[in-house]
């Protein structure tokens, strides 16, 4: 099992996790007056970053907002489906500190079916851009930021908008260190430990060495928690059930300790690390009003896409029947006409079953 499979699994829970702790905090800290309203507003700042966005995408001033700025209510526009390409960094010390993409998602939400879809991409998934060699899917983000990182964000969302024939919008970069930061912010976890894990990987600085039972985890410590597969000889192997409910486990007592959170100080802590951790090109002033008005945005139900992949060194394969049944999702919960859309994949690496007509 590679290394990147080994990651994607944690990497898609921490971003849903983020998506949603980010407008809980932001909400939550507008109950707020004074100084914390106003970590919360330059939170929103730090994550609507101008030195990521080129100055023809900056659509307001980015200047820090007053603590008592009036919030505006969304408008029609707001209202509109919108499709967001998610990308979790993994900047942990150790890890070689690389912009790669070690997981990306395409989320569309739809706030007036109060619907929202999310695709995995694959890291290691095979592309090919017209008129260039194959790469990795997690090598374009890293390319285009290390050539310009205002534009990184448009190059990158053009070149998978392209890929998929869908539009997309935003894009939100996530910072994964963060969630180890925030769990520490929160004084840790007491965490039921379901069997010893030993797991060295001196390449991303994993160092796994947890004790079946109940005690209490830092950051890191759940960070190993929720990775664990098996230790460095193949013994002690962990499902995929397994890990998924580790992860929910951590994120039921992420959320109840967020709800409990108590005094300026624990909330000024959580906002500075969510500025610190998340950037995106959402204009300052939409992601206000988005966030601010999180309970009408927020999606009732989400529908996860799954596209069965096949692993052929170095690279991943799509299967081409599960991607056209998720395109088709994603389509429709953004109310496209999916009959023209009929060239997505072609510079993908796609397999077919062997059944298939």
């Amino acid at each position: 099992m590679t290394r990147s499979k080994k990651k994607r699994s944690i990497y898609r829970t921490v971003i849903l996790s983020c998506i949603s702790v980010i407008g809980l905090l932001i909400v939550i800290a507008g109950a707020y007056a004074g100084v914390l309203h106003h970590k919360a507003m330059s939170a929103l700042h730090k994550i609507s970053a101008a030195e990521y966005t080129a100055p023809q995408q900056q659509e307001v001033s980015h200047q820090v907002p007053e603590a008592d700025a009036e919030i505006e209510s969304i408008g029609e526009e707001d209202m509109k489906p919108v499709t967001f390409l998610l990308a979790g960094v993994d900047n942990r010390e150790g890890s070689g500190g690389t912009m790669n993409t070690d997981v990306m998602m395409i989320a569309t939400l739809n706030p007036k079916t109060k619907s929202a879809s999310l695709l995995s991409i694959p890291r290691d998934l095979k592309i090919t851009p017209a008129g260039q060699t194959s790469h990795k899917a997690n090598y374009f983000y890293a390319h285009h930021y290390i050539q310009d990182k205002t534009t990184a964000m448009a190059e990158t969302k053009q070149l998978f908008g392209e890929l998929l024939q869908i539009p997309i919008d935003y894009m939100v970069l996530i910072n994964f260190d963060g969630f180890r930061q925030a769990v520490d912010a929160v004084g840790g976890l007491e965490i039921d430990v379901d069997m010893d894990m030993r797991y060295i990987d001196n390449a991303d600085g994993t160092h796994i060495n947890l004790t079946k039972g109940l005690q209490h985890l830092d950051g890191q410590q759940t960070l190993d928690f929720v990775r664990y597969r098996k230790s460095n000889d193949g013994t002690g192997p962990s499902s995929d059930f397994d890990r998924n409910r580790r992860q929910q486990q951590v994120l039921n007592q992420m959320l109840d300790k967020l709800t409990s959170l108590n005094g300026i100080g624990q909330w000024g802590d959580m906002l500075d690390i969510i500025g610190d951790n998340v950037k995106t090109d959402i204009p300052e002033e939409k992601l206000k009003r988005w966030l601010f008005n999180f309970k009408q945005m927020k999606p009732d139900t989400t529908r996860m896409l799954n596209v069965e992949g096949d692993w052929k060194s170095p690279f991943v394969y799509w299967n081409k029947e599960d991607l056209t049944q998720a395109m088709e999702a994603l389509y429709s919960n953004l109310g496209l006409n999916k009959k023209a859309k009929t060239n997505y994949g072609k510079h993908i690496g796609l397999y077919t079953k062997p059944n298939s007509q």
